[in-house]
């Protein structure tokens, strides 16, 4: 990146509204060794804990009229930079040192530096998007990323006979190559024979396209297709602009006259609604290929079924840009890989066997919502596990990467799975204990918190409060209705996904095990629980308690539910929610003290043992020990018992001991 930019103001540039500027992302892939190395206790102590938080979540943006306008302090470009050279440090040296075994496998103690390289070679790709997209003035062109010379008239596209057959996939965690985790599992599909493009569509037979007044004529746009362009008020392809003498085209670091013969970058919709022109005109059935037909495409062309090869243009082995869509040819086909990525029309699903690594369990989860299609086959960019066989990387629809596609010939229509239940057990049994039904006469646990919360703050002010550990939301609805704004963040990605399904769809569905395979379907609403009107002022945001972003301060209330004794520091955690509660505010904590070394360490226990005296050490005293300097309790400890429902004939009954504290003045 150092020799692509010119001038340390284009690392704050914002090329594409919806994203991070530049020295975010320079800081981000620094920052995820770490913060993967903390999760996974390999190291123990963080290098800058500002730059760990502030670099540590991008941004998946829900539409792309989705805004976001955040202010962000940002560091200067060297201190990022000496920030870099003292990880590189550290990541040097633990590699020499560190003790594992081959083969590395996902539960290896060299797994998540793994992870990081392969993390780092997304981002060296999602960062030349940026760039690409960059005002001119900010590039140094130079040598190092020379685009391609060759241009030419585009060719006559023709479409050539797929056989049908099965499509095999059964990539285990002994598997040669790394995976990420939606890669892992087992499926049998059987595809129908179809036929498809012999090339990449390349930027002149999109202009027929364009020239036929494609991106004016509604009729070939899907709905959400057509509000997109309808919002961005788009005309062209993104990489492309329009002058007096014709289109230009935007490479990495220059324009150049429009190659015809190079493959169109462009989104899902537009590639759609090409599709459906180009049906019109031929009076076949085009679309884009489903992930399995380009699986079984991929297979018949004869390349390798786990690695890629030099003979295309991926992993930077040609040219720092596209090249004509004939150069590489794959089988009766060219470019079966690289080049350009390709849409398909089959959003991302878990595979059979489908796990979440606990080191980065929203890697995939997130995307599991029918809005995130596929992309198969890697660019000229696209380096290690980007370019493999077994790769499932998937973006919004309206998505920009260096993109492209191939269109298919086929009566076969693609069935999308409907993935609007939620069958992760974990989050199902959360599901049912935050918005589901009582047992045993125990009222629910997170409505009663609320209540407390609302007891000791009706004659206090109620502009913020904070719900910290907040799980699938509960508490954050039934707080809603009495406070200005709701803050609520979870260390879980898979907990805030669930959330804000809730206060998208008003509603969750899911599935609860009754006993061995056998499982009941549930659908709960918000409306039902009186809630029906909560939730607009809810900010819902992946977070670590204990290394909170500023922006999280000028709390009314605070609420910690069952989280003290599950995080890696409670005192940290502790002396967060002091500094960012109001004078005067409200501090109510509630957890069982089960205090487990799986979660935080035995010298960062909050009670729960006898100290060197011997005299015995309760979580009560400890916690009100820790603080008495800055909080007055308003009421002695009580319990609020809690059922969890693991089977219909397992459950966890518990009590959680609730404290409330005021700040002093």
């Amino acid at each position: 990146m150092v020799h692509l930019l010119s001038e340390f103001g284009a690392y704050y540039q914002r090329p594409e509204k919806l994203r991070h500027p530049l020295i975010f992302y320079y800081g981000h892939t620094a920052t995820f060794f770490i913060n993967k190395l903390i999760l996974a206790k390999i190291v123990n102590e963080r290098i800058n804990a500002r730059f760990e938080s502030l670099f540590a979540v991008g941004v998946d943006e829900m539409s792309w009229d989705d805004l976001n306008d955040t202010h962000y302090d940002w560091p200067t470009v060297e201190e990022v930079r000496e920030y870099r050279r003292q990880v590189k440090t550290l990541m040097v040296d633990l590699i020499k040192t560190l003790d594992f075994s081959m083969p590395i496998e996902w539960d290896s103690p060299m797994w998540p530096v793994v992870m990081g390289i392969e993390h780092e070679r997304i981002h060296l790709e999602t960062s030349s998007v940026l760039i690409r997209q960059l005002d001119l003035l900010y590039l140094h062109p130079g040598d190092q990323w020379p685009a391609c010379k060759d241009v030419g008239p585009a060719p006559q596209n023709t479409l050539i006979e797929v056989s049908g057959g099965t499509v095999r996939r059964n990539k285990t965690k002994q598997t040669d190559l790394y995976g990420w985790d939606n890669e892992y599992g087992l499926e049998h599909q059987e595809v129908p024979s179809f036929k498809a493009s012999q090339y990449l569509v390349s930027n002149g037979e999109f202009l027929a396209f364009v020239n036929d007044g494609g991106y004016s004529e509604s009729r070939w746009w899907l709905d959400e297709g057509k509000a997109w362009r309808d919002y961005t008020q788009a005309e062209h392809p993104t990489f492309w602009r329009k002058t007096d003498t014709g289109f230009v085209y935007r490479t990495l670091l220059s324009e150049i006259p429009l190659p015809e013969d190079w493959p169109v970058d462009v989104n899902y919709h537009e590639a759609k609604a090409f599709c459906h022109w180009l049906s019109n005109k031929t009076g076949k059935q085009i679309r884009l290929p489903s992930e399995h037909e380009w699986l079984r495409l991929r297979d018949e062309s004869g390349l390798d079924a786990t690695r890629y090869y030099a003979s295309a243009n991926i992993n930077l082995s040609d040219c720092a840009s596209s090249v004509p869509v004939t150069r590489y040819q794959h089988g009766q086909f060219f470019d079966v890989i690289g080049n350009v990525w390709q849409w398909t029309e089959t959003p991302i699903y878990p595979l059979e066997g489908f796990e979440v690594h606990p080191l980065y369990d929203d890697f995939t989860t997130l995307t599991f919502d029918n809005k995130h299609n596929l992309i198969k086959g890697g660019s000229w960019i696209s380096t290690g596990n980007e370019a493999t066989r077994d790769s499932r990387y998937a973006f919004r629809r309206h998505f920009f990467q260096h993109a492209g596609f191939r269109y298919v010939e086929s009566d076969f229509d693609v069935k999308v799975s409907d993935p609007d239940y939620e069958s992760d057990t974990q989050i199902s049994q959360y599901c049912e204990f935050h918005y589901g039904q009582t047992y045993f006469g125990v009222p629910n646990f997170p409505k009663r918190c609320a209540e407390v919360c609302l007891e000791f703050t009706q004659d206090l002010p109620r502009n913020k409060a904070l719900d910290l550990g907040c799980a699938v939301g509960r508490v954050a609805f039934e707080l809603s209705p009495h406070f200005k704004h709701v803050d609520a963040l979870d260390f879980s990605a898979r907990f805030i996904k669930t959330a804000i399904a809730m206060q998208e769809n008003k509603q969750l569905q899911y599935t609860l095990i009754d006993e061995g395979e056998l499982t009941s379907f549930h659908l709960q609403r918000l409306s039902a629980l009186g809630l029906g009107e909560a939730g607009a002022n809810i900010h819902f945001m992946q977070g670590d308690a204990c290394n909170l972003k500023p922006q999280y301060t000028g709390y009314d209330l605070i609420f910690m539910g069952n989280l003290l004794d599950r995080v890696y520091s409670p005192r940290k955690l502790l002396e967060t929610v002091t500094e960012r509660l109001n004078t005067g505010g409200i501090l109510v904590v509630s957890s069982p003290f089960t205090w487990l070394t799986d979660y935080t360490e035995r010298d960062e226990w909050l009670g729960g043992y006898k100290e060197d005296t011997g005299e015995t050490l309760s979580s009560t005293d400890a916690l009100e020990n820790q603080l008495k300097a800055h909080f007055v309790p308003l009421a002695e400890p009580f319990d609020i018992p809690f059922v969890i429902r693991e089977t219909k004939r397992k459950f966890q009954h518990s009590l959680s001991e609730c404290r409330v504290f005021q700040k002093k003045g």
